[in-house]
């Protein structure tokens, strides 16, 4: 029997190297997505932190200076909070991106995988045909020399 190769498997080689290095991009963007919402919990937790201790100066004796510089605290993670919620939106749309890629790679590997099944199934055919005239061939000959007896 004659052994099946695929002529276009290093093509299907490179698709899955190309969907393994989307799976790794798609990782790491996550992981920056990650990254940049930890920080975004962290500022929050740091102006709750200024909010409570802002509470606290204004109930008891009151110091204008200690007043002022909490509430300069506040605007200011604010600020960085609103920078780092678009920083997380972008981080968001790069995971967005990675996952399309991703997807699209996958849907190209998948098409030469379907493609080589195909070529499989019809290598199976043409050997299940030659196998065929072979027998037939076979019985012929020896038909062929049981009557020359």
């Amino acid at each position: 029997m004659a052994r099946f190769r695929y002529r276009m498997q290093s093509i299907l080689d490179i698709k899955e190297k190309l969907e393994d290095q989307a799976r790794q991009e798609l990782a790491s963007a996550q992981a920056a997505l990650n990254g940049e919402t930890r920080r975004l919990e962290e500022l929050k937790a740091r102006k709750s932190g200024y909010e409570e201790e802002a509470a606290g100066l204004l109930s008891g004796t009151l110091i204008l200076r200690e007043i002022e510089d909490n509430k300069s605290a506040i605007l200011r993670m604010d600020e960085y909070i609103a920078l780092q919620r678009e920083r997380v939106r972008t981080a968001e749309r790069q995971v967005e991106k990675a996952r399309e890629r991703l997807q699209e790679v996958m849907q190209e590997r998948k098409m030469h995988e379907k493609l080589k099944e195909h070529a499989f199934e019809a290598f199976l055919e043409e050997e299940k045909k030659q196998e065929g005239k072979e027998v037939d061939e076979l019985t012929s000959y020896t038909y062929g020399q049981k009557k020359s007896r």
